[in-house]
């Protein structure tokens, strides 16, 4: 183990509790999910018994960033690395914590609901995925709320003019699987054609093979060709007031 750091000579002054707080998004049951933990009843514990976002204090031990802290909360939390994380922004205050003045570093995740086992852990009771919208209508602790409403906004907008929905799917992914997740996380449908032109011209997609469609006919799978960011489209999607039926 790493020795803690030295406190530098001079710096007497209290300091701030800090921590990182991760919100997880995927897409389950024809929904845009978030994952909440409801908190111990403990009498120590601040906020006993609301849900939360997953998070917690950073480890001067174990942490060497606000990153490598988000991925460990993160690995806790879901037993895997995030195919996406991003940093969402910080918050902090005098009143935010009944434990002192605190700041937060918060980070939005996103991936696919299958095969994940979710972990209670030791700060949690229980751990769920909820239906985001009503995510939002909870008392969560903390300020967790606001740090939800920045996320799904961040999400919504972001999706507006990238490939990120793709980071919610398992590999190989077909291209209405693709627009479903669009749409779900969007709230609204989107154009097939224009979809379909607009993800195959990005070209962050590669060809992975023929897969079962939705309809149990084959159709041809994809998947990211760079999992490290995601694509920029040119212009916003634009809603539809009607589609075509398949082919």
């Amino acid at each position: 183990m790493k020795p803690s750091p030295q406190k530098p000579a001079g710096l007497n002054f209290p300091r701030p509790l800090v921590t990182v707080d991760v919100v997880i998004f995927t897409v389950l049951e024809d929904a845009l999910k978030v994952m909440l933990v409801r908190r111990p009843n403990g009498p120590d514990d601040p906020f006993p018994g609301r849900w939360a976002l997953p998070g917690g204090f950073i480890d001067v031990d174990r942490d060497a960033s606000l990153l490598d802290c988000a991925l460990r909360k993160l690995r806790e939390k879901t037993g895997v690395a995030a195919p996406y994380l991003e940093q969402l922004g910080s918050w902090g205050g005098a009143h935010r914590d009944p434990r002192g003045w605190s700041a937060t570093h918060a980070f939005f995740a996103l991936m696919p609901a299958q095969d994940l086992v979710l972990e209670k852990g030791e700060n949690a009771a229980q751990v769920e995925w909820v239906d985001a919208a009503a995510a939002g209508r909870k008392r969560l602790a903390f300020d967790h709320a606001e740090l939800l409403a920045n996320a799904i906004a961040r999400l919504r907008s972001k999706v507006e003019y990238t490939s990120l929905p793709a980071f919610l799917l398992n590999e190989p992914f077909t291209l209405p699987q693709l627009q479903h997740t669009y749409e779900v996380v969007l709230g609204r449908a989107v154009d097939k054609s224009a979809f379909r032109k607009r993800m195959l011209d990005g070209a962050f997609m590669e060809e992975a093979g023929t897969v079962e469609g939705a309809s149990g006919r084959p159709a041809m799978g994809y998947r990211l060709r760079d999992r490290s960011q995601a694509a920029l489209f040119p212009r916003t999607f634009s809603p539809r007031d009607a589609e075509a039926p398949d082919a």
